[in-house]
């Protein structure tokens, strides 16, 4: 038998307090906390209880809980990866606009 399937639309304009962070993403507050730690996240606000997250975070605390069950990353290698897996997410939008640039610009 085959797992249910589950799926959560979430708008990117949506902001999360900790609680419902942890809700969406079935994690403790600690875990949260871990990431925060580490540079993972970065909440707006002064306290837990102020805290708000984007929803991009939804996917970083998704992408972070990936590589530690996975691939067995620690916290420190979780915060490296996913600065690079960013770093490349704008290199290949660089590359895209050039790509785009330099068509006009062969166009004329």
């Amino acid at each position: 038998m085959k797992p249910e399937l589950q799926c959560t639309i979430i708008d990117e304009s949506s902001e999360y307090s900790l609680r419902e962070l942890c809700n969406v993403c079935k994690v403790h507050a600690q875990f949260i906390q871990d990431l925060i730690d580490e540079g993972i996240l970065s909440p707006q606000g002064q306290s837990p209880q102020e805290w708000r997250f984007a929803a991009i975070e939804i996917k970083r605390i998704q992408v972070s809980i990936r590589l530690q069950q996975d691939l067995r990353i620690n916290l420190p290698g979780t915060a490296l990866a996913l600065d690079l897996l960013d770093e490349i997410t704008q290199l290949k939008r660089s590359k895209s606009y050039l790509d785009q640039f330099y068509a006009l610009d062969n166009d004329r």
